[in-house]
């Protein structure tokens, strides 16, 4: 099994390995726009997917037994030593007010090329980035900040875009800590370039926000920490409809096991606990969820089972 220590070109060869493992292949052109719209009440929600990310399965669960964790993988059909985690974003319409959240990854990363889509997609959704009012980020990893950072985005944006970040993430990222987490080498420092560019460059559209903001009607930001002190989730309401963004603080894995530690987590006892809370919520209020990096279009629902969760995927809209 990959190591979460393995330096990162291991990574992509296992990839390259591990993809006979797939019956199903993998087409080589795009099929179908990467794009899945539904409505929450009178709120318009677009999600956008970025690409994915090709990623070592060990960064699912780096505090339980690797065999533990082997076995778990095996029971969802999924390879041993790399993952293909899915890259979602956002786009919300509400109020006159057109919102993105989460900007994927950009060019920050060049040995993850299947990720970086977010700016060609939005444009063959037909958003205009003139049309963009407001942009939410969850936290500032290079996965999640790094679109607004690609070439020739920031000058097609209107310049009274608000850009909309917890207070604890943006003091975060002006010395951040990462002796918690469990990452493969060379993401700890494109994570800190990335961060510290994107505060310098945006520096005079940020909104900062201390727990809770609302961006536009029946859509309101929620800091929840754990997964970086300032991570946040994303609640829209409207007509009796509930639906929650949760960034990262649920992966694929978190449902069954919202103990296991994702290496990319700063305070992973935290996020843990944040896991839990938010599942729980979500399943009593029956809403519909969304997060970053559960398969794309990744809409779902939670039921509690026991003690832990269980995923169930929402019917396809078509």
């Amino acid at each position: 099994m990959t190591s979460v220590n393995s330096p990162h070109p291991s990574v992509k060869h296992c990839a390259d390995k591990v993809h006979a493992r797939y019956t199903h292949g993998r087409p080589e052109h795009e099929l179908v726009p990467s794009r899945y719209a539904l409505r929450v009440g009178e709120i318009d929600v677009m999600v956008v997917s970025d690409g994915v990310l090709s990623l070592p399965g060990a960064m699912l669960g780096h505090n339980i037994d690797p065999a533990v964790r082997a076995a778990w993988l095996e029971e969802m059909f999924l390879p041993p030593d790399v993952l293909e985690w899915a890259l979602n974003t956002v786009v919300v319409r509400s109020g006159g007010r057109t919102i993105l959240i989460d900007a994927g990854i950009g060019a920050e990363f060049p040995d993850l090329p299947r990720a970086g889509q977010w700016a060609r997609r939005l444009e063959a959704a037909d958003i205009d980035p003139l049309s963009v009012t407001d942009v939410v980020l969850t936290h500032l990893h290079m996965d999640h900040c790094g679109g607004l950072l690609a070439g020739g985005v920031k000058e097609r944006l209107r310049p009274d875009l608000r850009v909309h970040l917890a207070a604890a993430e943006a003091e975060f990222w002006e010395s951040p800590d990462f002796s918690h987490v469990s990452m493969p080498p060379g993401f700890p420092d494109a994570l800190r370039r990335t961060g510290k560019r994107f505060l310098k460059e945006y520096h005079s559209q940020l909104r900062t926000f201390e727990n809770e903001h609302e961006v536009a009607p029946g859509v309101v930001v929620q800091r929840t920490g754990g997964h970086t002190p300032g991570h946040s989730v994303v609640r829209l309401a409207s007509g009796g409809d509930r639906l929650t963004f949760a960034g990262d603080a649920v992966f694929q894995v978190g449902f069954e096991h919202p103990d296991w530690y994702n290496g990319f987590e700063h305070d992973p006892e935290e996020a843990a606990r944040v896991r839990v809370r938010l599942l729980r919520e979500v399943a009593a209020n029956r809403e519909s969820l969304l997060a970053t990096h559960l398969s794309f279009p990744s809409v779902c629902h939670v039921a509690v089972d026991g003690d832990v969760f269980r995923w169930v995927p929402g019917p396809w809209e078509y």
